[in-house]
């Protein structure tokens, strides 16, 4: 899904190539990628994007030295097999968990530390965040930069696309068989997902935390550059398609008030401060979260139980706003970097 996002992306923001190959492993191998208005995806003239059918190839038999720039959208263990092999001869931007927390590989969401690409030369391995990492920090960056962070609770909401098409067939199947009167078959997440709240996102590890759990406090502490920064998660999976929802709770070193919190939200890079008086009031994963470009931040007011601390509510698209539009725009910032 995320590589038919980025795809769209790349169309959408008239990306300049001269060659698109489309690569997997060999069980997808010939298969045709359309996109979203029917046209099957394909090679583009220098600066034009006029389409012509392509099928998916084998990455074994791929020869990388012919891209300057590659996507891996897919699983980590396909990243950790090709993403840097390829990256001896381009710039790879992975956004699998593979190398999230290789120190020598840059971890860029493109709106808060685009400076991180200052380490890569004219090829290399670039690592993206995951989904909720990217709207966690997107709207934490310029709160801190206010008023210095040194606190953040927050509970994820997840919806079932972070974990694949077949999560979200598996959410579908559900769903009409229990309105059907027919028992979930609970596949997909080792229990029913439809009509349902799971609190596990990927495996528990020993100490109770799961790994997404971790890695949203690791992800948003190194793009922030804030290893020190005191972060509680709580995962949640829910039985929405798409949009990732989070509720935080944050304390900061010096006073910050709802007015001048929403002031720094407006201004801030990939935001949309959804007003108390709006006509939509805040945001939810059915509405605003299928906008593509934005984080999209709603509920702002004050923490009554502690002082210099706010509470808000935040809805991105996962596999749009978090994944593909980030994996586009530093790639943009790369490009334009070398011209």
């Amino acid at each position: 899904m995320i590589g038919g996002a980025v795809l769209d992306e790349l169309r959408a923001r008239k990306f300049a190539f001269s060659e698109l190959h489309l690569l997997d492993d060999e069980r997808n191998v010939g298969r045709p990628v359309t996109d979203a208005e029917g046209a099957a995806d394909g090679a583009a003239e220098e600066g034009a994007g006029a389409a012509k059918p392509l099928a998916v190839s084998d990455v074994a038999a791929f020869d990388f030295s012919r891209v300057d720039l590659a996507f891996f959208c897919g699983r980590a263990a396909l990243s950790e097999r090709y993403a840097e092999a390829a990256a001896a001869h381009a710039w790879v931007i992975d956004g699998s968990a593979a190398y999230r927390t290789r120190a020598d590989v840059p971890l860029v969401a493109a709106d808060i530390n685009p400076g991180a690409l200052e380490a890569v030369g004219g090829r290399g391995l670039v690592a993206l965040p995951g989904s909720a990492s990217v709207a966690l920090a997107t709207v934490l960056a310029p709160l801190h930069a206010r008023a210095a962070l040194d606190r953040v609770e927050v509970a994820t909401y997840q919806a079932v696309s972070g974990s694949g098409r077949s999560a979200m067939d598996e959410l579908a199947g559900e769903t009409v068989a229990m309105l059907s009167g027919k028992k979930a078959r609970g596949r997909a997440f080792g229990r029913q997902i439809a009509f349902n709240v799971i609190p596990q996102v990927d495996v528990l590890e020993e100490d109770g935390v799961s790994r997404e759990e971790r890695r949203l406090w690791e992800e948003t502490r190194r793009v922030l550059g804030l290893p020190g920064l005191a972060i509680n998660a709580t995962a949640v999976r829910v039985p929405v398609f798409f949009g990732h929802s989070l509720a935080v709770h944050a304390s900061f070193e010096r006073s910050l008030s709802v007015a001048d919190a929403a002031e720094v939200l407006r201004r801030g890079m990939g935001l949309s401060l959804i007003e108390a008086d709006a006509p939509a009031e805040f945001p939810t994963p059915a509405t605003l979260a299928t906008a593509p470009d934005k984080v999209y931040v709603g509920r702002l007011r004050a923490d009554p139980t502690r002082d210099r601390a706010l509470n808000f509510w935040v809805v991105a698209d996962n596999v749009r706003k978090c994944a593909a539009h980030n994996a586009v725009s530093v790639a943009h910032i790369l490009v334009n970097r070398s011209r």
